[in-house]
């Protein structure tokens, strides 16, 4: 990636915005997948085969060309950590969607950025501007407009996909901190094999045998969520995160078509009124943060 401003210092930002919403099509078929498999099997199962297979596959990508090198981390403790909040973002939203609409639950979980904005002045010691502040208010007030009393979402179940965006944002604090340290292909790497293993402890307290028609699927899960993320990774070497970031809010939208299509789930308007207020509050939060 050039060097220049985020905005013109591209390459080739047609490549990288393609390479973006293919990326969110696939994160929005991850989750489709994770609540139809869900509603069949233990949660813990769908968690521990998501992860199985996405590091499985890493493995047969990365291990023959850097070997086991690739796992070397100068920060061991703050990767654990940072695998533990992907963890606990993977269960919290694939039990949340076996109570709430997909578009719904994936618009909360995109409150991510916001609470990354509110939690950066206590955690990495950053000066947040007033408008920050304001974006911040803003992604609280639309996840209020989407749980509206009377509406689907009008349930403790919402506190998933909340927690979700919480360990979420985690999950990105901890990202900034050790990409100083090691590379995304070990932070990766580090993360998938850190969470396949507590997956694996786990999974012979909840297994249910797979009917051979669900196989498919659940190799499709992992190839989805490993794939999406190799997309991502390459996008920014095609453009500047401050012009890719407007467009990973694709995801809500192909949840929607994925929510009516697959599950027959049609959100009200209500609840389009706040997932347009979440999206406005994460693009102005990125937006000022470009300009800073």
């Amino acid at each position: 990636m050039s060097s220049s401003t985020p905005l013109s210092g591209v390459n080739q930002p047609l490549r990288g915005i393609a390479l973006v919403v293919v990326a969110t099509f696939l994160f929005a078929s991850h989750d489709g997948l994770s609540k139809f498999l869900g509603g069949i099997y233990p949660v813990i199962m769908v968690v521990w085969v998501r992860y199985l297979v996405h590091t499985l596959l890493m493995a047969g990508i990365f291990l023959p060309k850097a070997g086991l090198a690739v796992l070397r981390t100068r920060r061991p403790l703050l990767q654990t950590l940072r695998a533990l909040s992907l963890l606990s973002t993977s269960l919290l939203f694939t039990a949340g969607l076996q109570y709430l609409p997909l578009a719904e639950a994936t618009s909360v979980n995109f409150l991510a950025p916001v609470l990354v904005t509110a939690l950066s002045v206590p955690l990495l010691g950053e000066r947040v501007t007033p408008g920050q502040w304001l974006a911040v208010v803003m992604g609280f007030v639309g996840v209020l407009v989407v749980v509206h009393p009377g509406g689907a979402m009008f349930t403790p179940a919402i506190l998933f996909p909340f927690g979700s965006a919480l360990g979420f944002c985690f999950y990105q604090l901890l990202t900034r901190k050790l990409a100083a340290h090691d590379s995304p292909t070990t932070s990766n790497f580090y993360a998938g094999v850190c969470n396949t293993l507590i997956m694996t402890a786990l999974v012979p307290f909840f297994w249910q045998t797979p009917q051979w028609p669900h196989v498919p699927l659940m190799l499709a899960l992992g190839g989805c969520g490993m794939t999406a993320h190799l997309l991502l990774t390459q996008a920014f070497r095609y453009a500047a995160p401050a012009l890719l970031a407007p467009f990973s809010y694709c995801q809500i939208v192909f949840a929607g078509l994925l929510g009516l299509v697959v599950f027959g789930q049609i959100p009200d308007s209500t609840s389009l009124v706040g997932i347009a207020v979440i999206c406005l509050s994460g693009l102005g939060a990125a937006w000022m943060q470009r300009r800073r």
